[in-house]
């Protein structure tokens, strides 16, 4: 492969966007006073960043072409564009001399309080979890079931007067009311709470900065959004992965950020205000939303390890297992205060599937090819989802970005739920006797004889996780094949076109309500098919149900290890560890032929800069020099004050990361690797003032600790708000104490493979480029390394986009 060569400013490449309103144009010079290094290696062409391209391209672009890919004009709406707009957070911390000062004065007795600090704030999450999961129960039932009892009695009235056009009506409306207010208080107050949230923590806990993704407010919002999905009637979860998402993230917010407020609080989560503590704390309310969720506090563990946790060790396991203990065991206590019972529940997590008897779901070697039969239906289907999904994602983000329309897009999405449902359960036949041994909660007589139920209104006229547990548990010939048949193909185009609303709900519990439809289904026909009839081995429908439920969402999600343990728990039967494991397994190979999974989808169209586990494949020919950005801005050790204020005032060079070389006299010659300093501590060193003075020779600076810099986190204020003098700007700042000594350099000729493993396994915001003597040549970050992936004709360079 020949040389890949660019010629591109660092300042364009910043890790941080310009401010709202100001255009950073992809490709420009350099910008700023401070010391610019460029470094021009061999090879005939220059490589334009900004170009979805192979990376053995060697031709120039045309001039009117380079134009058009230095001013993208198009929105990011697919995989083919990388954001700007997104920062890395600091998950490796800066060892810099006061770091190192507090961490020696610390005694032994020290540590272990700090350890059994961590083991409070996890305490802390997971009561909480526990308290607003049991909140959004106690409010859904209610809410959903008064809406459910007011139709029923009207259905009930209409249904031999006439006009149950009145009572289609009155459904729509109240749908249409309720999801209103979830979509606007989602579009107009907190546009980040739509969604499950599962693909935006994924990010965060990748080293993304989701902007607002964690504040108390998206919390508020969240919960109160999912209560109206929910209530609404929308092809929506209760809770699911939505609750892991909105506590793990508000409870940060309130419990970390806005816990400096008292003094009590100060002393315990001073030393965790920083990105590395976060991110635990994080990925145990993770954890804890899904453990409250589902009754798994294993399955929590595992769910946050598999789809979440970038960087995990031993003890972080014991932390975050305690959190999703304390959260289940909470949601069950006060769910059972609330519905006066002494003894366990049913099912102790927060969606109650219903426990499997182990007598009734034994199953045989020779089922184990039917399962994975279902295992590769449901990976098509769930292929199937995702791309219908990715496409109708893609009209919403170039027509529907406005709030106004999302809320109207809610309301009618809401309607047509309404309408089909009504249809569904009008033309249906599916009458069935009401026993004592069904589980339905709003049963429907409508045209049926006395004594029965429409069995399609088991299916409409619930919430979903109750219309769950009834496929899993009410007995053989409670529904119909065609009403089941329809069913399935009517929810399944109804939970596609509902994800991605701007509404706050996820696809866990639709995806497994639709495999559990078609995977009873399939468990009847079974039965028919045989000689046996109805005493066929296969006559319990219910493990098919479960097996289908387990095969549909994990064609659409492609989670494994941590989705079987979930279902095990939820479940309470641990027979079918094993069979839902191959099915899973099944269900991911079948669906990663086709496209990817549900949540990796949308985080392509976000444009979010996602670090994979390794680099591509064929990456090994590229090394650090061709990936690389340059020129790079550096510090001196001492430099000018005003030098450092021109260039974070600078928004063409609006980086995080600059170097600290040591001062040459050519500005030409890069000077040699001593620190690495943020932008952060910079503006946090401006505005205390710390400059050195010379007075009679002498260097008197301002002492500073680590508090000063801690006690701006995580908003650090913009570098337009600090006021420096015209005599200031004359001052010299010693950054010898504040910078990191030590950061992690790589060579010039490290190949990208080398280069992604150690910044992805560190955490790693900036890797400095230095060559064989050691001094600064260039700098990689983020999106240096998350531009490139394997495409349709080799490993492809995605094109940038300052949105």
């Amino acid at each position: 492969m020949a040389n890949i060569t660019k010629k591109v400013s660092w300042s364009s490449r910043g890790d941080e966007p310009a401010p709202a309103g100001e255009g950073t144009p992809l490709l420009n010079g350099a910008g700023g006073a401070a010391r610019s290094y460029s470094r021009q290696f061999s090879g005939s062409g220059i490589f334009q960043i900004g170009r979805l391209s192979t990376v053995d391209l060697e031709e120039d672009p045309a001039p009117e072409e380079e134009s058009a890919i230095s001013r993208p004009k198009e929105i990011p709406h697919n995989e083919k564009l990388l954001s700007l707009k997104y920062e890395s957070l600091d998950y490796d911390n800066s060892e810099n001399q006061l770091f190192l000062e507090e961490e020696r004065r610390m005694s032994y007795m020290g540590f272990r309080c700090l350890e059994i600090s961590r083991w409070v704030v996890c305490a802390l999450i997971g009561i909480l979890t526990g308290l607003i999961a049991c909140f959004i129960d106690i409010v859904v039932e209610n809410l959903a079931g008064l809406k459910y009892k007011v139709i029923k009695e009207n259905i009930e009235k209409f249904t031999e007067a006439g006009g149950l056009s009145i009572s289609l009506i009155l459904w729509a409306f109240l749908n249409s009311v309720i999801v209103m207010m979830g979509a606007i208080i989602v579009a107009f107050f907190e546009p980040i709470a739509a969604g499950s949230g599962i693909p935006q923590i994924k990010c965060y806990l990748n080293g993304v900065k989701i902007p607002r993704v964690v504040r108390l407010k998206t919390l508020v919002v969240k919960v109160c959004g999912v209560i109206c999905s929910v209530a609404g009637g929308l092809a929506v979860g209760k809770v699911g992965e939505l609750l892991h998402h909105a506590l793990s993230n508000g409870l940060m917010s309130s419990l970390v950020d806005v816990g400096s407020l008292t003094p009590l609080s100060q002393q315990i989560f001073e030393y965790f205000r920083r990105d590395t503590e976060k991110r635990d704390f994080v990925s145990a309310g993770a954890a804890a939303g899904v453990s409250a969720a589902f009754g798994a506090p294993v399955g929590g563990v595992l769910f946050s390890l598999e789809e979440g946790a970038s960087f995990w060790n031993q003890m972080l396991t014991w932390r975050i297992f305690f959190a999703s203990m304390i959260s289940t065991f909470t949601l069950n206590f006060f769910l059972s205060i609330y519905h006066n019972k002494t003894g366990e529940l049913s099912n102790p997590g927060l969606i109650n599937f219903g426990r499997f008897d182990s007598d009734s779901v034994e199953y045989n070697l020779y089922e184990i090819p039917l399962f994975i039969c279902m295992g590769a239906l449901g990976g098509l289907l769930g292929a199937l989802f995702n791309v219908l999904n990715y496409w109708l994602t893609i009209f919403r983000i170039r027509y529907i970005h406005r709030p106004c329309l999302q809320v109207m897009e809610a309301m009618l999405v809401a309607a047509v739920t309404a309408t089909v449902s009504f249809a569904m359960i009008y033309f249906s036949d599916d009458c069935q006797p009401l026993g004592e041994d069904q589980a339905e909660n709003y049963p429907l007589q409508l045209f049926c004889a006395d004594g029965e139920y429409n069995s399609m209104a088991t299916a409409f006229f619930n919430t979903p996780e109750r219309s769950v547990r009834s496929l899993f548990h009410n007995p053989p010939g409670s529904y119909n094949p065609p009403t089941l048949g329809v069913f399935t193909l009517t929810y399944f185009f109804l939970a596609c076109w509902t994800y991605g609303l701007t509404v706050s709900a996820g696809v866990f519990i639709p995806s497994l309500l639709i495999g559990a439809a078609w995977g009873r289904l399939f468990g009847i026909m079974l039965a028919h098919i045989t000689p046996y009839g109805s005493v066929s081995i296969w006559a319990d429908p219910g493990k098919y149900a479960l097996i289908g439920a387990a095969a549909q969402l994990g064609g659409i999600v492609r989670m494994t290890l941590s989705l079987t343990v979930i279902l095990v728990e939820a479940t309470g039967n641990v027979t079918y560890g094993f069979p839902i494991m191959l099915v899973l397994m099944t269900a991911k190979i079948v669906g990663d032929y086709f496209v990817e999974g549900l949540y990796d989808i949308h985080i392509k169209l976000q444009s979010v800069p996602f670090l994979h586990w390794e680099a591509p494949a064929t990456s090994h020919a590229l090394t650090a020099r061709e990936v690389m950005s340059s020129p790079v801005t550096c510090f001196n050790r001492v430099e000018k004050v005003g030098t450092i204020v021109d260039v974070l005032s600078n928004t063409s060079t609006n980086h995080n990361g600059f170097p600290v070389v040591t001062r040459v006299m050519d500005d030409d010659e890069p000077g040699k690797i001593c620190g690495l300093i943020l932008r952060s501590q910079l503006i946090v060193l401006l505005k205390h003032k710390v400059f050195v003075e010379r007075t009679r020779s002498r260097l008197n600076q301002r002492k500073l600790q680590l508090k000063d810099f801690r006690d701006a986190y995580p908003r650090f204020p913009p570098i337009q708000s600090i006021h420096v003098s015209q005599d200031e700007r004359e001052c010299m700042m010693d950054l010898t104490e504040f910078m990191n000594p030590t950061p992690y350099t790589v060579t010039q000729e490290t190949s990208l493979p080398r280069v992604f493993k150690l910044f992805r396994a560190l955490g790693l915001r900036h890797l400095v480029v230095v060559d064989s003597e050691n001094r600064v040549v260039g700098l990689v970050t983020r999106k240096d390394l998350a531009r490139y992936h394997l495409g349709k004709h080799g490993l492809e360079e995605l094109q940038l986009a300052q949105t």
